[in-house]
């Protein structure tokens, strides 16, 4: 079996001396998962960084054994974030999330082609806003869909509007997280919207297939927090 893909590199693993495990998720195929040959060597260990787009050719002899890449660096994504600890995290974390909850060989447009929003955004001034909505689409995108009208009430707080938690009116919904058209008012509010999408991520959707949370999560949080 061989085909002609294009797509992004969302994970790495050493495999020998020489060689690596990638996974690629790819417009027509999907999450595909395959050796790179020679990976090691300077010529293309540069450009085999994680959220690079490649044209891909995969190869392998049946479905049963692993098969391999070779490709072609089309565009350089992530080296533009190198001295963004934030946005390099974000970018780990991003890729970290579709490799864990996408399944093999299945081709998902939807999520090819979030990858690509994400980087189109992650430039932005806004970027971290939109970076939390995209988290949220990637879910929906997946069939986990949270939407916060359905679990906030609204209430005033020190005669400011505000929404809360149906079930635990001492939580707080950030305004944005109900109407997208609004902005994060402050650090504060992207901390608690990231918190309460974690929650929903780690009870929903992690904890009935018995997976942890991405450490990557954690730290992007962290840098965040301590930004």
């Amino acid at each position: 079996m061989i085909w002609d893909d294009v797509g992004f590199l969302i994970s790495k693993n050493k495999y020998n001396e020489n060689s690596i495990i990638a996974d690629f998720y790819t417009k027509d195929h999907g999450k595909v998962s395959g050796m790179i040959f020679g990976a090691t060597s300077k010529k293309i260990k540069s450009y085999l960084m994680i959220g690079n787009f490649f044209n891909i050719t995969f190869n392998s002899k049946n479905e049963n054994k692993v098969g391999y890449f070779k490709v072609e660096v089309s565009k350089l994504n992530t080296p533009h974030y190198l001295d963004d600890k934030i946005k390099l995290s974000s970018i780990i974390y991003a890729m970290n999330l579709i490799k864990l909850l996408t399944a093999e060989n299945q081709s998902n447009l939807k999520v090819y082609t979030s990858i690509e929003d994400f980087y189109n955004f992650l430039s932005n001034y806004k970027w971290i806003k939109n970076f939390i909505l995209w988290e949220l689409n990637i879910f929906k995108n997946l069939g986990y869909h949270l939407d916060f009208k359905n679990y906030a009430i609204n209430t005033k707080v020190n005669g400011v509007e505000q929404y809360v938690v149906k079930t635990d009116t001492s939580r707080v919904i950030p305004n944005f997280l109900v109407d997208n058209n609004l902005s994060p008012k402050s650090k504060d509010e992207i901390i608690i919207s990231l918190r309460l999408i974690g929650d929903f991520l780690e009870k929903t959707i992690l904890k009935p297939n018995n997976i942890n949370i991405p450490l990557s999560r954690k730290n992007f949080l962290n840098l965040l927090i301590w930004s």
